[in-house]
């Protein structure tokens, strides 16, 4: 009876284990967006222009670009499906992002770029209402600004 109860003591133990490190693990894009911060933060201070694959380092090939205060369900249905951590943007000078590959998120970006240490600006006057979209395949130079510690690139 007792080796009934260690088992099952044991087997509890390693299923909460197994909940615990699921709850820590991040998503793709989660991931991507630590990478693609630390890619623009390492932009030399001599760079004046830069392809936005060069600080990318992860496989994309569509990206959105949002205006601000897009409506989530309007975000949902351009780039295809919902997924769970897509915030609208409150204020004008806030970053919409959302990076695609093969049609699933792959990066998002989110937030002030004050905080977030850089931004990526890319818009359109055709395509300010319903977001702006590049693929690999478009000219993807972006301009290097730099303010108060915080990268910017606008194409």
């Amino acid at each position: 009876m007792k080796s009934k109860k260690t088992v099952l003591i044991i087997a509890l133990g390693i299923i909460c284990i197994a909940i615990f490190i699921n709850l820590l693990k991040k998503d793709l894009w989660d991931i991507n967006e630590v990478l693609l911060k630390e890619e623009m933060l390492s932009i030399g201070h001599s760079v004046e222009t830069i392809n936005l694959l060069e600080v990318t380092p992860f496989n994309w090939d569509v990206v959105y670009s949002f205006p601000p205060y897009t409506p989530k369900d309007h975000i949902y249905e351009t780039v295809g499906y919902k997924w769970d951590t897509i915030s609208e943007t409150v204020n004008e000078r806030m970053n919409q992002i959302v990076f695609l590959k093969d049609g699933k998120v792959v990066c998002y970006l989110y937030g002030y770029p004050e905080n977030n240490g850089y931004g990526i600006f890319s818009e359109s006057e055709n395509n300010k209402d319903v977001g702006y979209m590049l693929n690999i395949k478009d000219d993807l130079n972006f301009q290097v600004e730099r303010r108060n510690n915080v990268v910017y690139l606008r194409n």
